[in-house]
């Protein structure tokens, strides 16, 4: 071996060790994987192709100059996810605890300008203890060089997250402006103020966990998608979900020749609305009897409980599921479904995902709390998100479909393609017995027996709206399905709006309610 190929092969070594053996132990001793360890359980064995290994930062300040590592502190390059190239970056806590320097920044911004030139997906190993505070504003510039770029990337590729680690301060926007959000269990966590801080200045005493823990996130504040118990189950969980999506805005979701459906199901779909229509049921199980075996991954799984949306496959393509589920506040909308379901639908829309609506919703969550806290403009979000999309939308009404909320729930009148409704299905403005308090209530006071009139006109209100017929009768549904139906008339749907094409008028954006 010539003396210039044993040095290169030294030079690698130093930078495959990141910040020494002893701080890859303490790594480990926290139950986390290295920054490379990590790329190599998320890439296909041998894909990844590492730029910029011998990358060193410039500073001088604070002993800076006496504390260089090859690589500074951010392993970047590109490989293969099931054969589909992807770009990544995975921060290396063992350098100087993973913090961001100008160097670093350049080094994740060339990969985020390599991933827009090339149309390919971008994910980010995010393990950092934030901005390197010896280099002062250039780290800070760093961090908004790359939330330009993720900024610019939205809706043009997709942009994965994986919260690794510590997360604080400003490095928490670019995970923000992702699409979505991984956090691991007990050992990651974000937050813009630490608990020190919050202490200091609002004397309230919180764990990092409790501030910005991944269960924090995920049922609070619906910062994070996906939560995941370790390191190796995240990155299996990242791989499941880039089969779902596209490379880019302009090519479609892979496509599963081989897909499972238990026939079963079809037979059992029918008997999971109970008899009482005041009764709550799992929209899970409707999702599940409709979609290809084992293929519904859901999104958001903690938060917004009473919205349900996620990725499924009919017949082997990609769907975009979003539901309302009547086993968490009867299925109602408010604030936090609305931001919930408007974000999945924009998403789906960005990148080619048809939309399959299962609506079941008695209306808005009514109080003073939703109101002052704006259920107005977030509801709004939400009819928005489906208003401009041009993708291929179904809607399924399996019961309740009242008020506003009928209409915001990818209604005919907002430009869903197809709407189909079971013989259970109630569209009308609101429920039969407060419909008919407000219609007949100088009848019903006037009566001998006021609780017999409302029972009776309750029952001629149901009879006229609490059914799918008056609205089949107008177009407003294209047609009363069977349960048993609902794949096969969803699946054609699906198969007739495959070269759909949709413009929108021409402008520079709309300006969603935020």
């Amino acid at each position: 071996m010539t003396d210039i190929n044993k040095k290169l092969i030294e030079k690698r070594e130093e930078a495959n060790l990141g910040g020494g053996q002893a701080r890859i132990d303490s790594q480990h001793k926290k139950g986390k994987l290295t920054a490379r360890e990590r790329i190599t359980l998320l890439l296909d064995e041998g894909s990844f192709q590492e730029m910029g290994m011998f990358v060193e930062h410039r500073s001088k300040d604070f002993g800076l100059d006496k504390q260089k590592y090859p690589g500074d502190g951010v392993v970047t390059g590109y490989g293969t996810i099931h054969g589909r190239p992807v770009y990544v970056f995975s921060q290396d806590f063992t350098v100087l605890g993973g913090s961001l320097s100008e160097t670093y920044a350049e080094k994740i911004c060339k990969i985020m300008d390599l991933a827009m030139k090339s149309q390919t997906p971008i994910i980010g190993l995010n393990d950092s203890g934030g901005a390197r505070i010896q280099e002062g504003v250039v780290s800070l510039a760093g961090y908004a060089d790359i939330f330009y770029r993720n900024t610019l990337a939205s809706g043009v590729i997709p942009q994965l997250s994986v919260i690794m680690g510590p997360c604080a301060g400003g490095a928490v926007y670019s995970p923000a402006l992702t699409d979505f959000v991984f956090m691991v269990e007990d050992t990651s966590y974000m937050f813009v103020t630490g608990p020190n801080v919050v202490k200091t200045v609002t004397h309230e005493e919180v764990t990092s966990e409790d501030l910005g823990g991944a269960k924090a996130h995920a049922e609070k504040s619906g910062v994070n998608h996906f939560t995941s118990p370790n390191d190796v189950t995240v990155l299996k969980e990242v791989r499941d979900l880039m089969t779902y999506l596209p490379q880019n805005w302009q090519s479609l979701a892979p496509h599963k020749e081989k897909f499972n459906f238990d026939e079963k199901k079809l037979e059992t779909i029918a008997s999971i609305l109970p008899d009482n229509n005041n009764m709550p049921y799992d929209i899970r199980e409707v999702i599940e009897s409709v979609i290809d075996d084992d293929s519904f991954r859901e999104v958001h799984k903690d938060f917004a409980t009473n919205i349900v949306v996620g990725f499924a496959r009919i017949e082997g393509r990609t769907i975009g599921v979003v539901a309302n589920q009547p086993i968490s506040l009867a299925g109602v909308l408010d604030i936090d479904s609305s931001r919930k379901g408007a974000r999945f639908v924009r998403f789906c829309d960005a990148f080619n995902i048809p939309l399959l609506t299962f609506e079941d919703v008695p209306g808005f969550l009514p109080g003073t709390d939703q109101e002052w806290n704006g259920i107005i403009a977030h509801g709004a979000k939400l009819l928005f998100a489906f208003s401009e999309a041009t993708v291929p939308r179904v809607t399924v009404i399996t019961r309740k479909a009242y008020g506003g909320a009928f209409d915001v729930m990818n209604s005919k009148n907002i430009g869903a393609d197809f709407n189909f409704a079971w013989p259970t299905a109630e569209i009308a403005v609101m429920g039969a017995k407060g419909a008919a308090e407000i219609i007949f209530r100088r009848e019903i006071a006037a009566a001998e027996d006021p609780a017999a009139k409302l029972a009776e006109k309750e029952a001629e209100y149901a009879e006229k709206f609490a059914n799918p017929y008056r609205a089949a009768e107008r177009g407003i549904i294209d047609d009363v399905i069977k349960p048993s139906e609902t794949r096969t008339r969803v699946a054609n749907a699906f198969k007739i709006l495959e070269n759909k094409k949709e413009e929108l008028p021409k402008k520079k954006h709309g300006n969603i309610p935020m």
